[in-house]
């Protein structure tokens, strides 16, 4: 049988101390599988955000253990982890995160400079993604002369660019009209089905929780 990529065992995340303390994530147990479209639903503070980030290695738990393709995060050493980080997961924000002066193609490009791919690979892994969200035709537009949408698919195809196994995206969706977040959704979905990418999105996004392969909603903390 095979491994879960991520395991998460009995793991809270607290924020301050004494009378002030906040449990953002309380006693969770979790087990994804590689390939799987996981969606963490909740409301806004219910914890989902620091569950993600806690899951892809952004955020350390306060207590229990979290096994990361088998590496117990807890043992890996700062610039370890940024490695594995960028070997291995790729990061998408509601924000998008774009840098304002660079086109289309130079965000997704510059972090494979970063990362030493030679020059050919970068360029060939830049327009591959992007084409493959639907850009190709985009590719020298800056962020201000794309829509939100198509912000959106530079992000993912920042992401993507990498060959990441593990996709983390946190309210993808959230600033998108529902048209142009079906969309969104569905290039999600079809990188996990398609290319056995595990993808994990927290949301509030009814669709895509409709199109993952499981829905778990947190509720103060805890999944219910």
């Amino acid at each position: 049988m095979q491994s879960p990529v991520i395991t998460a065992i009995n793991i809270s995340r607290k924020f301050g101390t004494g009378d002030t303390a906040v449990t953002a994530v309380k006693d969770v147990n979790l087990k994804v599988k590689q390939g799987e479209f996981l969606a963490i639903t909740g409301r806004s503070g219910s914890g989902k955000t620091t569950l993600l980030n806690l899951l892809g290695g952004l955020d350390q738990p306060t207590h229990g253990q979290i096994l990361l393709q088998n590496q117990d995060l807890s043992d890996i050493s700062d610039p370890e982890m940024v490695k594995l980080r960028r070997q291995n997961i790729g990061f998408i924000f509601q924000s998008f995160g774009l840098l304002p002066l660079l086109s289309a193609y130079e965000n997704v490009e510059l972090p494979l400079h970063i990362r030493g791919y030679s020059w050919r690979d970068r360029r060939t892994l830049a327009h591959e993604t992007l084409e493959l969200v639907g850009l190709s035709g985009r590719t020298n537009h800056r962020p201000y002369e794309l829509s939100g949408g198509e912000q959106q698919r530079v992000a993912i195809a920042r992401a993507l660019a990498p060959n990441p196994q593990i996709v983390f995206a946190d309210e993808p969706t959230g600033e998108l009209d529902t048209a142009t977040g079906i969309s969104i959704s569905n290039i999600l979905k079809n990188i996990s089905s398609e290319r056995a990418v595990t993808v994990i999105v927290a949301t509030h996004d009814p669709v895509i929780s409709q199109i993952s392969d499981r829905v778990i909603d947190i509720i103060d903390g805890e999944i219910r």
